[in-house]
């Protein structure tokens, strides 16, 4: 049943947002705490490295699977038992007495939160209609918007406060009271769904599913890192095969563990290649912004966070406010592009601010508009591809662009030498922004053939 909206529906969106935040949080907030990690613990550079990528890899890993389990067994039920997983990991992480055990404590949390986000979207799609909907899509770009950014600032706020002499845990323990309160809210706010049993999750599909996902993701996670050794490239290559392997086998079965179905229904595949464009300059620009001011410009984690707030404030604004096509929010952002290519040093902030604005002005409409013309058996499908495109898109964005940047600036970037780094990688995000603004221009005509058939 669907809800035109009114205060029942209102007071569960922000119910459903909060673990949307929470999730994007532990994105970005543990980076500016690895330095005080590794000396504390003490911990080895490999297992920073997966306190940081073991989240992201396995996060992105179980999308899919998570978007399915709540097709099967109710997407309150599943939101629910992600969102505890989630809070006993960082609980966890936050107690974790070695290296060692924080990695395996961050793969355990990302896992949860791959169970716990695709319900969110499902909820929206099934329990909201018409302009009720599009107002929960637009909240939920602007959480989008501010999530991962907000990370930044939080880790720096919170390592620098030393709150309690907790240091670098009080970035996992931040969580513990958002997990309790969404477990006493989700049950009382929250309507209870009944699993549609029609589909079932297939262990075989999915052996071959999570590593194929899994082996591309880690080596993007650890590659730059490591130099890239051999088997970084053995695994991508791996993946991809078994990937494809993936496609023709769920291609052919009856009942596919993720239906291609969904990518048919008008304007998710144009919509879909818009998003990915989109989140490949978004994690790049967060990944590369962030070396370049404190790797090159020795600013502050703190500082550093709060460089990104305007951008924040106004991606948020406008992805509530403000109806646009995804062509003219990209637009936008090549242009932004276009300034730091020009003028790495006084037009950061207009730049930034004018990337804020198109990401806004392009990723509410984006994602409510690829999901107009789902069905709502396609539902679970629909945003367990648009949630992992997202996570993808991200990791994909820091790896090459991340790895553009340090090659440029070399090992241990001067002041001018990061700005001349900068600009170079913002000229080749340029053409990625345009690539993005053709595919919003295919998507923008498929929404108009939409609603001219309506």
């Amino acid at each position: 049943m669907s809800f035109a909206g009114g205060p029942s529906t209102y007071a569960m969106l922000p119910v459903l947002l909060l673990g949307q935040f929470m999730a994007l949080l532990d994105v970005t907030i543990v980076n500016v705490a690895t330095p005080t990690i590794g000396t504390d613990l003490p911990a080895s550079g490999a297992q920073l490295q997966l306190v940081v990528g073991g989240y992201t890899a396995s996060y992105a890993m179980l999308l899919i699977t998570g978007a399915r389990l709540g097709d099967l067994y109710g997407l309150r039920r599943c939101y629910l038992a992600g969102a505890v997983g989630f809070t006993l990991a960082s609980l966890a992480c936050g107690l974790a007495p070695n290296g060692a055990a924080l990695v395996a404590f961050r793969f355990v949390q990302g896992a949860a939160a791959a169970v716990m986000v695709p319900q969110i979207m499902s909820v929206i799609q099934t329990r909201f209609a018409g302009p009720a909907r599009a107002r929960a899509v637009s909240a939920y770009g602007a959480v989008l918007s501010v999530g991962a950014v907000a990370g930044l600032g939080a880790g720096g706020v919170l390592v620098e406060a030393d709150l309690g002499g907790l240091g670098w845990r009080a970035v996992f323990l931040v969580n513990v009271p958002i997990g309790v309160l969404l477990a006493i809210l989700v049950p009382r706010l929250v309507p209870a769904d009944e699993p549609r049993g029609t589909r079932r999750l297939d262990l075989a599909r999915l052996a071959v599913a999570v590593p194929a996902v899994f082996l591309v993701v880690l080596p993007l996670v650890l590659g730059r890192q490591l130099g890239w050794p051999p088997w970084t490239v053995g695994a991508l290559a791996l993946g991809a095969v078994l990937a494809g392997l993936f496609v023709v086998v769920e291609r052919r079965v009856r009942d596919p563990l993720l239906s291609f179905a969904v990518l048919r229904a008008r304007g998710v595949a144009a919509g879909v290649g818009t998003l990915i464009c989109m989140q490949v300059t978004y994690g790049g620009l967060l990944f590369v912004l962030t070396l370049h001011l404190q790797a090159g410009l020795g600013v502050s984690p703190l500082r550093t966070g709060l460089t990104f707030a305007p951008m924040a404030a106004v991606f948020g604004a406008v992805g509530y406010w403000w109806r646009a096509l995804p062509a003219l929010g990209l637009g936008l952002c090549a242009v932004a592009f276009t300034q730091l290519a020009t003028d790495p040093g006084h037009g950061m902030w207009v730049a930034l601010v004018v990337w804020g604005a198109g990401m806004g002005a392009s990723a509410s409409p984006l994602v409510a508009q690829s999901l107009a013309g789902v069905p709502r058996e396609l539902a679970a499908d629909a945003s367990g591809v648009l949630t992992t495109t997202m996570q993808l898109g991200q990791v994909i964005g820091v790896a090459g662009f991340g790895g553009l940047f340090l090659s440029l600036s070399g090992a241990s970037p001067t002041a001018a030498g990061s700005a001349r780094a900068l600009a170079g990688t913002a000229g080749w995000l340029v053409p990625l922004a345009a690539a993005g603004v053709a595919a919003g221009v295919l998507f923008a005509r498929s929404v108009v053939q939409q609603r001219s058939v309506r």
